[in-house]
This record gives structure tokens, C-alpha cells and sequence, in this order.
């Protein structure tokens, strides 16, 4: 018995795992070069689960991801909870909601690659295009037969799986549901357990109500870094489920309650955006350049069109818009060389 395969690209199948169900396989990772070269066999097994690499994940969130006090201190929470837990009464299960350019996708491969060491490469880290994966409407009842019978496989492959589903915003309303039992309080099902499963859905659906709720606390003289999870979380939730193109739109996942967390992710800010521009300067092997890093700022749009807060696209643009000068950043580095 073998994984269903999906009607997909050939390069699209060709990075699906193709795993026997009912066993958990290894991965195996290169460790140095040449003769020297060894090879790490890793088990679905060996998770990630300690306090080190726990810490080590805070620190990834800490330095790497901006502007996301309330998504970086949920997910933290909520990963230190569910890891802590020998025997969760459910999958984790996460929606990450906000305007493109925020971290969602960002986020969640950290995540993945705390799981498992490959992240999205890994034959354990399974990522959801809804426009590539699910695109026809008249398809669905066959998606939904697809999608179980692919989390059924990898999930009695390795318990430990991670489910990836982005762009919710684009699926079909009610297709999601299909995934209902998995995500359940069910010890089994059909011989199965998904409790130590991951499940991560990530939306630019409820990114308005999330942006008009940051800008009232900031008309109101708050700071950004006051705003709590119960500021937002309930009227994310209620929001997305009435929003017919959210993929959660009166949707059993909501009326159950399976979903743990509804993490907003907020509009950045434009120091939030200069982080950005460091950032990726520092992965190009450049000295940051001040200079730089404000014309690059200065050339993102921002909203409300009169105070220009927030970035209209998040830090999406930010590699492009530093394609400009990257022959001004090379003349430099060979200079000072």
C-alpha cells in the first residue's frame, strides 16, 4: 500500500515523499565534503523536543522574524506546550492570519525546520499551494478524498508530521473540512494517531481587521508591543469565519474549536522594514549601508496615505527592491577588499 499520488507537475511529485505507510523511515543529511563526507541518519522519531533547541528556536524567532511580538510569543507558547505534553489530546494546530510580507510563511518555516532538521525539504514537512494543489472548483469532492488519503499516509509514516497550508485566503470553502477528523479529540482514527501531527494554515484573510485594530491602538497613543492576544484573537476568528473567501468560512474547524491558536501577525512598521533591508544586506554578504537601507525604505509604500505607518506589502519586496543596488553594494565590497 503506497501514499496517493496527486494529479500535480511532474516537479511537483517529484519532492513528494513516496513512503510506505505504517513505518516511520529516516532522513539522511550530508556532513562534510570530499572523503571526509558522513551521513546522518535521522528518524522521524528523533524530534526536536529539548530544552536547548527549544531555546534555539526562540532565538531564530528573536532575531530573524520583525516586528511580531504576539506571533513569536504564541507560537513559542504554544510549541513549548504541545512538546512538553507525552500524550497531546490533539494535533497542534495553527492559522496565521495578515497581510503579505508580514512572516507567515517565514514563521512557519522556522518552525518546520525546528521539527525537522530538512524543513520544507524534508519528506516529513508537507506545504498546501491552494491554487496549485486545488485548483478547480468542480474538483473538490476528489481533493477531499486526496487530502485524506495523503495525511492518512504520512501520518502513519511519521506521527510527527507537519501539514503546511497556505494561501487558505484562495481555497474553496469547505474543502479544509475534509481534514476535520484528524484535527479532532480522537485517540484513533481508522487505526491511526495524528495527535503529535503539526497543522499550519496561513491566510492574508482577517489582515484588515488585524490592521484596523493596530491603528486604533496607535490613534489612542498605545504602544504597538501593549497589544495582547485578546485583542485580536476573538474578533480574528469570528471574522474569518464569516468571510466567505478566508477557506474558513463557516467552517467545522472553527465551530469545533480545533484550531488552538489564531496568531495575527501585524503591519510593519518602517523600522520594521529597515530590519528587513539589514538583514537580507548581512545574507548577501554585505556590510549594511545605511544609505542603502533608507533609499530601499523609501521606495516601499506605506498606509494610511496621510501618517504612512505600515507597509502596504510587509517586507515582501524587500529582495527586489535591493536587486537595485546591488551593483552600488559590489563596487563597495570590492573596494574595501
Amino acid at each position: 500500500r503506497t501514499h496517493a499520488r496527486w494529479l500535480l507537475p511532474a516537479a511537483v511529485l517529484a519532492r513528494q515523499p513516496k513512503l510506505p505507510v505504517g513505518r516511520e523511515e529516516e532522513e539522511a543529511y550530508v556532513c562534510g565534503t570530499g572523503r571526509g563526507a558522513a551521513f546522518l541518519l535521522l528518524s522521524c522519531r528523533k524530534m526536536w523536543w529539548t530544552l536547548p533547541l527549544l531555546a534555539a528556536l526562540k532565538v531564530q524567532l528573536d532575531t530573524r522574524l520583525f516586528g511580531q511580538h504576539l506571533a513569536k510569543d504564541v507560537v513559542l507558547k504554544a510549541v513549548m506546550g504541545f512538546s512538553s505534553n507525552p500524550s497531546p489530546k490533539k494535533p497542534l494546530t495553527l492559522s496565521l492570519h495578515g497581510w503579505a510580507g508580514t512572516g507567515k510563511n517565514f514563521l512557519s518555516q522556522i518552525l518546520a525546520e525546528h521539527v525537522h532538521r530538512a524543513g520544507l525539504r524534508s519528506k516529513f514537512v508537507h506545504l498546501f499551494l491552494a491554487t496549485l494543489h486545488f485548483p478547480y472548483h468542480d474538483q473538490i469532492k476528489h481533493y477531499k478524498e486526496q487530502l485524506q488519503n495523503w495525511i492518512r499516509g504520512n501520518v502513519s509514516a511519521c506521527p510527527h508530521s507537519v501539514f503546511i497550508f497556505d494561501e487558505m485566503d484562495k481555497m474553496h470553502p469547505g474543502l479544509i473540512d475534509a481534514i476535520k477528523p484528524f484535527l479532532d479529540y480522537y485517540e484513533q482514527v481508522d487505526g491511526v494517531s495524528y495527535r503529535k501531527a503539526i497543522f499550519i494554515f496561513l491566510s492574508n484573510a482577517g489582515g484588515d481587521i488585524i490592521n484596523k485594530a493596530v491603528l486604533d491602538f496607535w490613534t489612542s497613543g498605545k504602544h504597538r508591543e501593549e497589544i495582547q492576544l485578546k485583542d485580536l484573537e476573538p474578533m480574528l476568528s469570528v471574522g474569518v469565519y464569516n468571510n466567505k473567501n478566508s477557506g474558513l468560512w463557516h467552517s467545522s474547524l472553527v465551530d469545533r474549536n480545533l484550531i488552538d491558536y489564531f496568531v495575527p501577525f501585524l503591519p510593519l512598521e518602517h523600522k520594521h522594514v529597515k530590519m528587513c533591508v539589514r538583514a537580507e544586506m548581512m545574507a548577501r554578504g554585505y556590510a549594511v549601508d545605511e544609505k542603502v537601507v533608507q533609499a530601499v525604505a523609501d521606495e516601499m509604500t506605506f498606509f494610511p496615505k496621510e501618517q504612512k505607518i505600515y507597509s502596504d506589502k510587509g517586507c515582501k519586496t524587500v529582495q527586489a527592491k535591493l536587486d537595485i543596488h546591488e551593483d552600488a553594494m559590489t563596487r563597495d565590497l570590492k573596494a574595501e577588499g
